[in-house]
């Protein structure tokens, strides 16, 4: 195969890894439910940065809302970040001139 160099491509590889990693440490998503109720922040590695909780939700009592509430704006950040990590990938995978 001319001009194929497994060397190069290991080595370009390599650097989109390295780009990957510090895009996903860098991402930042923010998601909430229950309008506004819980704010959830996570960053790309879906690791869960802060959540905020509106103290009014926890002076209605309702835990069973409370946590639907956490668990869909939890479920939302990570749809998110699956969505910027998949935009990510598409421009790096093509940067590999369409060998993979």
């Amino acid at each position: 195969m001319p001009g194929f160099n497994l060397q190069d491509l290991m080595s370009q590889a390599k650097q989109h890894y390295e780009t990957l990693q510090k895009k996903m440490q860098q991402t930042v998503v923010e998601a909430s439910a229950g309008g506004g109720t819980v704010t959830v922040k996570m960053d790309g590695r879906k690791q869960v940065l802060a959540i905020h909780i509106d103290p009014e939700a926890i002076k209605a009592g309702d835990v069973e809302m409370l946590q639907d509430l956490v668990m869909a704006a939890l479920n939302e950040a990570s749809r998110k970040v699956d969505q910027e990590m998949q935009a990510s990938m598409g421009g790096m995978l093509g940067g590999l001139g369409g060998i993979l």
